[in-house]
């Protein structure tokens, strides 16, 4: 009676699994970095986790009714910049143009680069409260002992008033966190240009 000895996988079997499994890996690294960018994509379309919304023009329709906005600044651990709102809460009527200015100094001896994250709370607010124009849109750079002010300019949705659940909405915050840039993109602009055009 004759036996059967284990099967040997056919040639070059063995090369095309360990190709398939790089691949899929490298999908899976591609996806992870993807995650961050596609999180925050979402996030500003729909306004999910009190992400404010952009457009280029307020509305032409102003309600009667408003909104106390109220505002709130932070710097990180590294940054050696203060940052607060010039005026800590201001009234907008629902689809009027509002700007606001926050006030940033470089307390340190250095130049130093800071780029701002936003939300807004209650996070139901995120898809109505609508940014213009903001210094948070681009990175900020603050010689040694500099101070400006930065605007915002904002409105507030008239959409809100078809929503049963945000139309009662009348005090929200508008929260800023700036962080220390340590690869500025103006340095790797700078950086850039100069190897194409060297000496």
């Amino acid at each position: 009676m004759s036996q059967t000895g284990p099967s040997n996988p056919k040639p070059g079997s063995n090369g095309r699994m360990a190709l398939g499994l790089v691949a899929v890996v490298a999908v899976m690294v591609g996806l992870s970095f993807a995650a961050v960018p596609l999180y925050r994509i979402f996030c500003a379309k729909t306004g999910w986790d009190g992400t404010p919304q952009r457009a280029a023009f307020a509305p032409k329709t102003v309600a009667p009714e408003t909104v106390a906005v109220r505002f709130d600044a932070n710097v990180t651990p590294g940054l050696p910049w203060s940052f607060e709102p010039v005026q800590p809460v201001v009234t907008v009527h629902i689809g009027e143009s509002k700007l606001a200015f926050f006030r940033a100094a470089n307390r340190s001896s250095e130049t130093v680069t800071g780029s701002a994250v936003f939300n807004v709370s209650p996070d139901i607010m995120g898809q109505y409260f609508t940014k213009v124009q903001c210094f948070c849109f681009t990175e900020q750079t603050l010689k040694p002992g500099e101070a400006v002010e930065m605007p915002v300019s904002f409105f507030i949705d008239p959409a809100i008033l078809k929503d049963r659940d945000a139309k009662t909405v009348r005090d929200m915050t508008l929260s800023y966190t700036f962080h220390k840039v340590q690869n500025p993109q103006r340095e790797q602009a700078d950086a850039a240009q100069t190897t194409r055009n060297p000496g």
